[in-house]
């Protein structure tokens, strides 16, 4: 089976980290996605898909620290449907990309990581040891 996903983006807002009660990090933010149409009558039409983004350990230590929003973004990962019962009893549901890939695109000045325009994109995964190396980041 085949569960995976590709965005181009930008964040809605700042990223979001905390830890859990393991100890593991984690990173949470949101990516519009948008799309431009033209209806049968001519006339062109904008539409914005926002999805909620999910990163864990050194990824989500790294997306957190150099992240900020507005920033564009390519997101790669898996989709996951989660459920909960809320205080009022009702079931809710909320679907994810879990990402297991992000690169940073070129965007606005403030959120470059090298504070300039055009900064060149950055590609943060997981290496084959599951981890990367502070040392290899090119900033």
């Amino acid at each position: 089976m085949l569960n995976k996903v590709m965005i181009i983006g930008n964040l809605g807002a700042d990223p979001e980290m905390r830890y859990t009660a393991n100890g593991s990090a984690v990173t949470e933010f949101r990516v519009a996605s948008n799309r431009r149409y033209t209806t049968r009558d001519g006339e062109a039409r904008d539409e914005t898909e926002w999805f909620r983004v999910v990163t864990w350990n050194r990824l989500a230590e790294i997306c957190s620290q150099y992240l900020s929003k507005g920033r564009q973004v390519y997101v790669e990962g898996r989709l996951r449907t989660r459920s909960w019962e809320g205080q009022d009893g009702v079931t809710r549901y909320t679907t994810e990309v879990i990402a297991e890939e992000v690169k940073f695109l070129g965007g606005q000045r403030d959120a470059a990581p090298f504070g300039r325009e055009g900064a060149p994109a950055m590609a943060v995964g997981a290496d084959a040891e599951g981890d990367l190396e502070p040392d290899d980041l090119p900033f």
